[in-house]
């Protein structure tokens, strides 16, 4: 029987971490259904407002702009700079205000997969979640089942089927152009299958895959 989000374990429940988008446009405000439950990890920014210096948590980063949930008022049309990477100052504006969350559109577009590239130096940050859109290939026993990948990090990944594999099942899964890994389905809520990879990526082909990714997406574009 498929547990609630209220029922799972902390090992088993949704992860929302920090998302990495390999679009070029800045982030929209997103929905939350009511009742959704999830641990949030989010990476920690630096956000400067004229010579004020806040923290804020970032939720969502793409080529043109960043979600975040401030600690502090911000209007639209505000001008801010972020701090990403030590002592590089990334400049935007605020470009929504909604609930806890505001989205700043950058002045000049970011290498987001160099963003993670970079991340391979010095000490290592949370693993990167990175959204994506392919078709991954879930084996469970004799079945095998294509399932829509919404997001990849080095532990796992979240994606979407109709199809009805249970929480705990033991999968092969296979990611076009990635050698295929034994897995763990560690949480369902509706169509949503959270899987953990018994291996981790190694972040250094997870960039070089995220790359060719980011040209494929360019191309259908």
């Amino acid at each position: 029987m498929t547990k609630s989000p209220s029922e799972l374990g902390v090992e088993e429940q949704p992860v929302e971490t920090t998302l990495y988008s390999l679009s070029d446009h800045a982030p929209d405000p997103v929905e939350r259904r009511d009742g959704e439950r999830y641990l949030t990890l989010f990476r920690v920014g630096s956000l400067m407002i004229g010579d004020r210096r806040e923290l804020c948590l970032i939720r969502n980063i793409s080529a043109g702009g960043m979600m975040i949930r401030p600690y502090c008022k911000l209007t639209i049309g505000d001008g801010v700079s972020v701090e990403l990477k030590r002592g590089e100052q990334i400049h935007g504006t605020i470009n929504w205000v909604r609930d806890e969350t505001a989205g700043i559109a950058f002045d000049e577009r970011i290498d987001v997969v160099e963003l993670l590239a970079s991340s391979m130096d010095g000490p290592r940050p949370r693993m990167p979640r990175v959204e994506v859109r392919c078709i991954a290939s879930v084996r469970h026993g004799a079945s095998v089942f294509g399932m829509r990948a919404h997001d990849v990090s080095q532990g796992g990944m979240k994606v979407e089927s109709n199809s009805d594999i249970p929480v705990g099942a033991q999968v092969l899964v296979t990611l076009p152009g990635l050698p295929s890994r034994d897995a763990v389905v560690r949480w369902k809520e509706g169509r949503a299958y959270g899987i953990t990879f018994r291996r981790l990526i190694a972040l250094s082909e997870l960039v070089e895959w995220l790359r060719g990714q980011r040209e494929l997406l360019r191309a259908a574009n």
